[in-house]
């Protein structure tokens, strides 16, 4: 009874165009992130995403990136440095992290 009424409020929903301007309207929803993510962390993963907040290893992934774009434009050889440094400190810092996740 109760799947029926929310069915229905959900058909009305949509014949009103109610979810016509959603973000991603018409697009599949791309669900290989949620498979690819081991299950007994899917659950808290999704909140996440859902709050917009990444997981660290995905910020450290994140930071590595923006690092190495600035190490490709760097023309000054100390801040090369500096910035190689900091790539691999948060190479190590991602690649510990992994391994530690894989044990459990």
């Amino acid at each position: 009874m109760l799947i029926k009424a929310v069915e229905s409020i959900l058909q009305e929903a949509i014949q009103c165009g109610d979810f016509d301007d959603l973000p991603g309207n018409g697009r599949r929803i791309d669900l290989s992130d949620y498979f690819n993510t081991p299950e007994d962390l899917r659950l808290a993963y999704s909140l996440l995403k859902s709050a917009d907040v990444l997981p660290e290893e995905a910020e450290l992934l994140k930071e590595i990136a923006a690092l190495k774009g600035d190490l490709a434009s760097c023309t000054d050889e100390t801040k090369r440095k500096i910035l190689h440094k900091a790539i691999e400190e948060r190479m190590l810092n991602f690649n510990v992290m992994m391994e530690s996740r894989k044990r459990r």
